[in-house]
């Protein structure tokens, strides 16, 4: 292997762990804005304190320190207000779809209006993830990027989430009326 693409490879391995590190520090932002909201009768535990529980597990997990713990929660909950308007417009575009789609006549025009709707709120919902996945990155050290990196990649590869593995689908409020 020459120097050259010896280099190339290990920017790739690089690459890669720095993506999947961000994608596991956008979960935070993810599991604040869309988990489903907790009821008394159901007793399961609101948004933030399922973030702050993630967000307790990666800081374990990557030896973290308070501070980058206090600073991630509050990245987590200023996302979290941010996005939850655009979920709310999700859901309720999810029930304008299904009365369209379940009214006599059929209204074609609406339906590519609503989705196209969604598209835009899609894209809102996307970039403030985005961003708010690069200010949890800049919390962390790029030693700690990459070892989050990889005990997801590790995650995903043994079949994270119930053994769904790196394609598996959970519910994440997100998806469109059309699920």
């Amino acid at each position: 292997m020459t120097a050259l693409s010896s280099f190339f490879q290990t920017s790739k391995r690089h690459l890669l762990q720095c993506v999947v590190g961000l994608a596991a520090i956008g979960g935070m932002a993810l599991a604040l804005a869309q988990t489903p909201a907790a009821t008394p009768s159901r007793g399961a535990p609101d948004r933030a304190q399922m973030a702050e529980r993630r967000i307790d597990h990666i800081i374990k997990e990557i030896n973290g320190t308070p501070e980058q713990k206090t600073k991630l929660t509050a990245l987590a909950q200023a996302a979290q207000k941010d996005m939850m308007p655009l979920r709310e417009q999700l859901q309720t575009a999810r029930r304008q779809g299904m009365a369209l789609l379940s009214a006599p006549t059929i209204d074609r025009v609406a339906l590519e209006k609503l989705r196209s709707e969604q598209t835009q709120l899609m894209d809102a919902l996307s970039r403030r993830m985005l961003a708010h996945m690069a200010d949890a990155a800049e919390v962390l050290t790029p030693a700690q990027r990459s070892q989050l990196a990889e005990k997801m990649k590790a995650r995903g590869e043994r079949g994270g989430h119930g053994g769904r593995g790196e394609r598996g689908h959970g519910h994440h409020g997100m998806g469109g009326w059309w699920r």
